[in-house]
């Protein structure tokens, strides 16, 4: 789990930079117009759509845009029909990745996903060949600042919270599936913010990757979560934050 929450963090230090070049926008409006197509427009009965617009209001996304990814979805406008794919592979040092795809051309994508694979160290697999090694589950970070980690500890507890961990600057709770909704609202009914919110794949086990193997296992990272069809990747990775970082800022 530290290796997705740290990748979680960094990633989202360079998302303004991203939203800028619109990649984040197309890849929001995908999500959008697929979780309202599959659980309808209202995201008060819809925890998928609810989870889509949070993000896309995170990353500034205009109310008009998001109300039209909606209306795509619902069928109330025209638009692409998308398919939802999920690609398994291995990363170097045999991290397990688990890659979720919105594509038109199915072909197109899985051959472009195993090029970025074999590229950087990995190799695409068979469909559940690493998928057993992920559970489903809610995940939030709290900003340390606002309140203490006894309070906010009982709090989500209370909610269903499985976990909640302390990190320098922020605490992150964890979440079954289907109590995230309720563990979310309990924190903002004691007026407690978050800076993520998210429905998520949290690896049981973990890797440690040092040296070459770090550096091959970020570039893929990077590589797959650039693709226009790519919508989020799991990786069981643990490479130190600040190897990250670095390896981050270089590429």
């Amino acid at each position: 789990m530290s290796g997705h929450s740290k990748w979680a963090t960094i990633k989202r230090k360079k998302e303004k930079t991203d939203a800028e070049r619109g990649k984040v926008f197309t890849k929001l409006i995908k999500e959008l117009t697929i979780a309202a197509r599959h659980g309808g427009g209202d995201p008060d009965g819809n925890p998928r759509l609810r989870s889509a617009i949070l993000a896309a209001k995170n990353a500034n996304m205009p109310a008009t845009n998001i109300e039209r990814a909606i209306k795509k979805g619902t069928g109330e406008l025209p638009g692409v029909s998308y398919e939802e794919v999920n690609y398994e592979g291995y990363g170097p040092g045999g991290v397990a990745i688990l890659v979720e795809v919105t594509t038109d051309n199915k072909n197109r994508t899985v051959s472009e996903i195993r090029n970025i694979f074999s590229k950087n160290g990995g190799n695409l697999g068979e469909v559940g060949c690493v998928g057993w090694m992920f559970e489903k589950r809610g995940l939030l970070n709290v900003d340390r600042k606002q309140i203490e980690e006894d309070k906010l500890l009982e709090m989500v507890l209370d909610a269903g919270a499985i976990d909640m961990r302390s990190e320098e600057d922020y605490y992150e709770i964890v979440t079954p599936y289907n109590l995230f909704e309720e563990v979310k609202q309990a924190v903002e009914k004691n007026k407690v913010s978050y800076s993520n919110a998210e429905l998520t794949m949290l690896p049981q086990t973990t890797v440690k990757l040092e040296g070459k193997e770090a550096e091959q296992m970020i570039k893929l990272m990077q590589s797959l979560e650039e693709h226009d069809d790519v919508l989020k990747v799991y990786a069981n990775f643990d490479i130190a934050e600040d190897i990250m970082e670095r390896i981050s800022a270089q590429l």
